[in-house]
């Protein structure tokens, strides 16, 4: 477990800094809680003068009568907790996502298209050699620019349902690689070495060239890059409510005007 301090300098300055990884036998509320307050008190910090405290929001941290927040909050009064503001955007942007049925549906078949397509070192391999050749096709055409460091051969990215970046960094992936993915589960339509492979990959390929899929594709990647901005912004050292309100309506207004 690792344990971040903020604190208010001599100059009344706000600063976080990293304070030290703590071993734990269970991710138990009360194991929580007495190893932060034995580190602290290894260092002889006066427990009564925390003033605030924050995680992310599963239960065992923010529970209301039994989360780690509730049993220090029993011991001293004033370390009111705070949910972390990144973590309280994605929560809401998953749980948004799930609300409309479309959204909902390209999650899903973005997870199985990855998974498909690059579920063994074989397949990854395939892919990336797809990728290259792909490269260099566009690169003959004039349609990709040259350089150092540039037209790097990647790898798809799988979303992940808490973590809102991910599902960035997962749509970027599968439109950088898209026709390398395409090629790769034409052929394992074809040439799967059973029916139940065969199957899959020939759904998943129709998906990935409806045109619905590729609509949200292209719209997820415009909203994400937005969110994402926010949830970077949120996740800075130096942040106040204040601000970090006033961010949420400049992303709410910039995906209003899309």
């Amino acid at each position: 477990m690792a344990i971040i301090l903020r604190f208010v300098d001599k100059q009344g300055q706000v600063k976080k800094r990293f304070f030290d990884i703590a071993h734990v036998k269970d991710t138990a509320s009360l194991t929580l809680k007495n190893v932060i307050f034995n580190v602290l008190l290894q260092h002889s910090f006066d427990i009564q003068n925390i003033r605030g405290q924050g995680y992310d929001g599963v239960s065992n941290m923010h529970g209301e009568f039994n989360g780690l927040q509730a049993l220090i909050l029993n011991d001293c009064q004033y370390v009111y907790y705070v949910h972390c503001f990144a973590h309280r955007l994605q929560l809401a942007l998953v749980a948004t996502t799930r609300e409309v049925v479309e959204v909902h549906q390209f999650f899903k078949d973005l997870s199985d298209i990855v998974n498909i397509a690059s579920s063994s070192s074989k397949r990854h391999d395939e892919l990336q050699k797809a990728q290259a050749a792909e490269i260099t096709r566009l690169v003959s055409i004039n349609e990709l620019a040259t350089g150092t460091g540039m037209n790097q051969i990647g790898t798809l990215q799988c979303p992940g349902e808490t973590r809102w970046s991910s599902c960035l960094n997962s749509v970027t992936s599968l439109l950088k690689m898209y026709n390398a993915t395409s090629t790769i589960l034409e052929n394992l339509k074809n040439t799967g070495s059973n029916y139940s492979q065969q199957g899959d990959a020939h759904n998943t390929y129709n998906r990935l060239i409806s045109f619905e899929f590729i609509f949200i594709l292209h719209m997820m990647k415009e909203v994400l890059g937005i969110t994402d901005n926010l949830c970077q912004a949120l996740q800075r050292r130096y942040q106040d409510v204040l601000n970090a309100m006033s961010l949420v309506l400049t992303m709410k207004d910039l995906i209003q005007k899309l």
